[in-house]
């Protein structure tokens, strides 16, 4: 890991719960680092596991809020422009656009899952005007089993927390493929029908 994350990682979890939820919400970091790192605290009993998903639900659900104000106050030109400091970028912007043109709304819990567009998905909800509530309902959702999965993984892991990529590859791929078909099934669906209609 880069000295610098590690130094910022560190210095957040001086706070407990609180820096879990922070580090979260700025993104400088990835999710599954904070989280893991959140679970070695809970393994070295400085913090409790319950609270521990709690924060980084909170956290990772205000982070996903930000990004979908930006797309619905700022728009597609001022994210291409400025997305890059929050680690967006075109082709992720035009995929997650994509994503959720084709599937609609409830996409937004599925993609979750998904690398590249996982973040990425907040901002055409933001865009297309979706519901504020309807967008936290279905991030809340997704983030609470991911908060549960690293901080789980994490607290098994101890000491070693900084192998986190290599514990949570059993479990995120197979993950990621189940949320690809979900997402290929609900596009077969509005496929047929959309045909249904057009027959009748």
């Amino acid at each position: 890991m880069h000295d610098f994350i590690q130094s910022i990682l560190l210095t957040l979890m001086d706070y407990g719960y609180l820096g879990i939820t922070l580090g979260l919400m700025i993104e400088i970091i990835p999710s599954e680092i904070v989280l893991s790192y959140g679970g070695f605290l809970v393994s070295q009993g400085n913090i409790s596991f319950v609270g521990a998903v709690i924060a980084g639900t909170i956290g990772g659900t205000i982070a996903q809020i930000f990004v979908y104000l930006i797309g619905y106050y700022g728009g597609r030109p001022f994210l291409e422009r400025y997305g890059k400091y929050i680690f967006i970028h075109k082709k992720h912007i035009e995929l997650s656009e994509s994503w959720f043109t084709n599937y609609g709304p409830s996409v937004i819990f599925t993609a979750r899952f998904i690398p590249v567009v996982r973040h990425a998905i907040s901002i055409p909800a933001g865009i297309s005007k979706m519901s504020l509530i309807k967008f936290t309902n279905y991030t809340l959702l997704a983030v609470l089993p991911w908060s549960v999965l690293f901080v789980f993984l994490g607290m098994k892991l101890g000491s070693n927390w900084g192998q986190i990529n290599e514990m949570a590859k059993p479990y995120i791929q197979p993950i990621a493929v189940v949320a690809v078909l979900i997402i290929a099934g609900m596009f077969i669906r509005g496929y047929m029908k959309k045909k249904k209609n057009k027959a009748l």
